[in-house]
C-alpha cells in the first residue's frame, strides 16, 4: 500500500524556527536522480487574469533557481518533464509560443550551464519539434558535452507509453533481424532501449500543482521512486521547495520489497 502526502502551499519555503532547508540536508544520501513534473504554470497565470503563456514564462525563473539549488547540492542528475506528447493537443498558440521560449531560453542560458558545468540532454520524440527547436537543442547539447557536474534533462515531446511502445518495436526488429534472440531479451537489454539508457532511475519525483498522478511520465523508471506532491504551483517553486522535498525524502525508509526490519538490521553499526 502507498500513502501519498500532498505537502501544503506555504508563503515562507523551508522548514520551522526559521533554519534554512539546505542545513538541514545530509549530502552524503542526497537522491541521484531527481525527476519533476512542472505542473501549474497555465492555472497560476489564470489565477493572475494573464494568459496560460505568461505562466510558463514564469516558469522559466523557477527552473532557472531549481537547477542552481540541485547543482549546488551535488545532486548528478536532475530531469524536468517540459513538454509531453500529450501536450502538442494544446491550443496551437499555446503550442507556438512554448517552442518559441524553448529556443529563446536555449540561446540565453548556454552560457550559464557552461559557467556552472551542467551537461544538457534531451529524451522524447525531438522529430517533432520545429527545426529550429531541434538545431537549438543539439547545438547546445554539443556545447555542454564536455561538462562533468549535474546532468540536466528535459523530457520534450515526450511520454513513457510512447518510449515503452518505441523500444518494443526496436526490440522487434532486432529479434526479426537475428540481431537477439527472444531468450537473450532481458532486463539490462530493454533498458538500453528506453529514452534514458545509461542513466540511473529516478530516486524522488516531484510533481508541483497539487495534483496527484504522474502524467505518463518515466513510468518504467519510476518504478521505486519516492514521489512528492506539492500544491506549490511552479512558477512559484523555488530551491527551498525542493530542499523540503530532498529533506522529507531523507526522512523516509526505502525498503524494495523488504520489511522494515530487514532493512534496519542491513544498515551497518556507527
Amino acid at each position: 500500500m502507498i500513502f501519498v502526502l500532498l505537502r501544503p502551499c506555504t508563503g515562507n519555503a523551508g522548514t520551522s524556527h526559521g533554519m534554512e532547508p539546505s542545513s538541514l540536508i545530509d549530502t552524503n544520501k542526497l537522491p541521484q536522480h531527481i525527476a519533476i513534473i512542472m505542473d501549474g504554470n497555465g492555472r497560476w497565470a489564470e489565477e493572475r487574469g494573464q494568459d496560460r503563456l505568461f505562466g510558463h514564462l514564469n516558469g522559466v525563473e523557477s527552473v532557472r533557481n531549481v537547477v542552481e539549488g540541485a547543482a549546488e547540492l551535488g545532486v548528478k542528475y536532475l530531469t524536468l518533464y517540459a513538454f509531453s506528447t500529450e501536450n502538442w493537443e494544446r491550443p496551437p498558440y499555446e503550442v507556438s509560443g512554448l517552442m518559441e521560449l524553448l529556443v529563446e531560453t536555449i540561446k540565453k542560458e548556454v552560457p550559464t550551464l557552461n559557467k556552472n558545468n551542467i551537461r544538457l540532454q534531451v529524451i522524447g520524440d525531438v522529430d517533432m519539434l520545429p527545426d529550429n527547436a531541434r538545431n537549438e537543442l543539439k547545438q547546445a547539447i554539443a556545447d555542454t558535452a564536455q561538462n562533468n557536474g549535474l546532468t540536466l534533462i528535459l523530457a520534450l515531446s515526450y511520454s513513457s507509453r510512447w518510449e515503452i511502445v518505441h523500444a518494443i518495436q526496436q526490440m522487434a526488429a532486432d529479434i526479426a533481424s537475428g540481431k537477439i534472440t527472444v531468450q537473450q531479451v532481458d532486463k539490462d537489454y530493454f533498458e538500453g532501449l528506453l529514452c534514458t539508457a545509461g542513466l540511473p532511475d529516478p530516486e524522488l519525483l516531484i510533481r508541483t500543482g497539487g495534483e496527484i498522478r504522474v502524467s505518463n511520465f518515466l513510468l518504467y523508471q519510476i518504478a521505486y521512486a519516492e514521489l512528492y506532491f506539492t500544491e506549490v504551483k511552479w512558477p512559484d517553486f523555488r530551491k527551498n521547495h525542493l530542499f523540503d522535498a530532498i529533506i522529507d525524502f531523507q526522512h523516509r525508509q526505502r525498503r524494495f520489497g523488504k520489511t522494515g526490519k530487514q532493512v534496519m538490521e542491513k544498515k551497518p553499526e556507527c
